[in-house]
């Protein structure tokens, strides 16, 4: 393809871009006045030169309350062109309020917070917060307001600038570990464009004009009117290469945290993997049979801690299992810090991404009963049951987990009620309580799935209902791919339960089986997900607490290097994912599979 055709696909794409941004951007509200008394029901929260007069605050909290709102966030009229756009990029004003587990976003200035989410958040200072302080405590707010968060424009809040260092916080925020990566991809981008430009001086003119009308054709007729916007317009092709420069040299904070994790690692590793695992054993666990077989032998190819892991199959029942399994010291270990501390932020991302999928788990349910009180077992963080009440709005969902972010999800509200601990041990306090009990992709991970079967049949009641969805071992990507497949998932995954097994377990408690989907089940990630192991083989993350790699700079810039090369392999892995999703949704395999079962005695 010719330069000129590369030039004219990037201008077409910049004028599109603006104008979809322009439709989001004139979806955004203006703040009306309100003469209505103040009453100490909110707080207002402001960023560092931020003054609010008493109009605005009236007219906040009257907004707030009219619209049912419990987290507003005040937008100024006059916000930079660059913040403006990032705004209307990041969020969707016409989904934003009832998207329960949207990435919470606004415009870094001033926020409205009612006493009850202030108390449950933890709130602290209140005023004089940097950029970076507001942009995490918008992020936060939302997960305590998932449906009463909105944004307001109004024209009494004075804009203030962000400083380079702030940006680079809130942008390591959003990419974490992979920041590098995100920094000179945009930086190469640039350079990249600025190359084609020249090579092609019609298109070139054209893309840069593009370049420089963006701002207005995003924001023209629109309540945001950015108090830079023609200085950014005109200026924008020699300050932007600038500003990404900028925010790449800007000084970061030492992550002390990560100093002292690096140490408490080091000292659980001292002694080697030996103590993490239990003896090999000669029999399945699921059936007893002692017709196994070496399946396959894994590393973590995720995270990249340490030690060697071996999936075996039985010969009798199709069972696979992590033979030597994980002890609980090992357990401990490969579960520290991935989804909570350090590795919460990088799970989480995940997470937001299923709210579809979490969705249809839900449906399943429809045609069979009508949920009054559901518990999901393993509910970690308490994503499942905040998207599952967009379905059941009328269910109470409770969650249950070993972590404590089964207590924070209940201050967030999204679930009614946390349970913490082993479900086993919790079977005989929680009996009759639920009508529904579900595990999603949870059974994989327990030491005895019999024993978690059992304490289901023991929860439910006669004519209750037991969702489980778990990875499916009988796809035939799982035996090509090899340890490459996500759903081996080693070291967590412990045991692989096909998917007849798994039904006739159920029935010898007296759950029988009344659905299973396994097409409606798929994960459309296989592909991405392969390529983006091996990528990430290449160079590992440095920055993982449990790793201590000399010369960290040369190896974050190999991997960044590594992940722009992987790119379009990337990007091509994930289209074939999405073409053929379609059609495998329509099949009777896939990389999952969900059973429901009733309770009949």
């Amino acid at each position: 393809m010719k330069v000129k055709h590369v030039m004219g696909i990037v201008t077409a794409g910049l004028v599109t871009d603006a104008l979809w941004r322009r439709s989001r951007a004139a979806r955004l509200r203006s703040l009306p006045p309100s003469a209505e008394p103040l009453d100490g029901t909110h707080r207002f929260v402001t960023a560092f030169g931020v003054e609010l007069d008493g109009d605005t605050r009236r007219a906040a909290v009257a907004y707030a309350r009219s619209e049912g709102l419990e987290v507003l966030d005040l937008v100024p009229q006059g916000l930079d062109s660059l913040r403006a756009m990032e705004l209307v990029r990041r969020l969707d004003p016409a989904s934003f309020r009832t998207a329960r587990l949207a990435q919470g976003a606004g415009g870094g200035h001033a926020l409205v917070v009612s006493e009850d989410v202030a108390r449950r958040a933890g709130l602290g200072r209140t005023d004089g917060l940097s950029a970076a302080e507001m942009d995490e405590l918008t992020a936060r707010l939302k997960r305590y307001a998932p449906t009463a968060t909105d944004t307001v424009v109004t024209a009494s809040i004075k804009p203030v600038g962000c400083t380079p260092e702030d940006r680079r916080a809130i942008l390591r925020r959003r990419w974490l570990n992979d920041l590098p990566t995100y920094l000179s991809g945009n930086i190469i981008g640039l350079g990249a464009f600025a190359v084609g430009a020249v090579l092609s001086r019609g298109w070139g003119v054209a893309s840069i004009a593009a370049v420089c009308a963006q701002p207005y054709l995003t924001t023209l007729g629109t309540p945001l009117r950015p108090h830079d916007r023609r200085r950014f317009a005109l200026c924008r092709p020699v300050t932007a290469p600038y500003r990404w420069l900028s925010v790449a040299a800007a000084l970061e904070k030492p992550d002390l945290e990560l100093l002292w994790l690096r140490g408490e690692f080091a000292t659980e590793l001292a002694g080697g993997t030996g103590r993490f695992f239990e003896p090999h054993r000669a029999d399945c666990p699921w059936c007893g049979g002692n017709r196994l077989r070496h399946l396959l032998t894994s590393g973590d190819l995720q995270h990249h801690r340490p030690g060697v892991f071996r999936l075996e199959r039985c010969g009798s029942c199709g069972h696979i299992f992590q033979n030597p399994r994980l002890s609980s010291a090992g357990l401990t270990f490969y579960y520290k810090e991935f989804y909570d501390g350090t590795g919460g932020a990088e799970v989480e991302r995940g997470f937001r991404l299923g709210a579809p999928h979490y969705r249809d788990r839900a449906r399943m349910l429809r045609g069979h009963a009508t949920p009054e009180a559901w518990l999901d077992v393993g509910g970690g963080h308490g994503h499942f049951c905040n998207a599952a009440r967009d379905i059941w709005p009328e269910t109470r969902f409770d969650a249950l987990d070993m972590s404590s972010s089964v207590e924070e999800a209940e201050r967030q509200g999204w679930i009614d009620r946390g349970h913490r601990g082993l479900f086993p041990s919790l079977a005989d306090e929680l009996a009759g309580a639920y009508d529904v009990v579900s595990m999603h992709h949870y059974l994989e991970h327990t030491v005895d799935p019999y024993a978690e079967l059992d304490a289901a049949a023991k929860v439910l009641p006669v004519g209750g209902h037991l969702l489980i969805e778990v990875p499916d071992p009988e796809w035939p990507i799982g035996r090509i791919a090899r340890r490459w497949w996500h759903c081996w998932f080693q070291p967590q995954h412990l045991h692989l339960i096909p998917v007849r097994n798994l039904v006739e377990a159920l029935a010898d408690r007296g759950l029988e089986t009344v659905e299973v989907h396994r097409g409606k089940a798929h994960q459309p990630l296989d592909l991405t997900m392969i390529v983006m192991l091996m990528v990430h083989r290449l160079v590992p993350d440095p920055n993982k607490p449990w790793r201590f790699e000399p010369h960290r700079r040369i190896r974050l810039a190999a991997r960044a290097a590594a992940f722009l090369a992987g790119i379009p392999l990337i990007m091509t892995a994930a289209m074939i994912d999405q073409l053929i999703y379609p059609v495998i949704r329509m099949s009777r395999r896939s990389n999952a599979y969900r059973v429901l079962a009733r309770k009949q005695r």
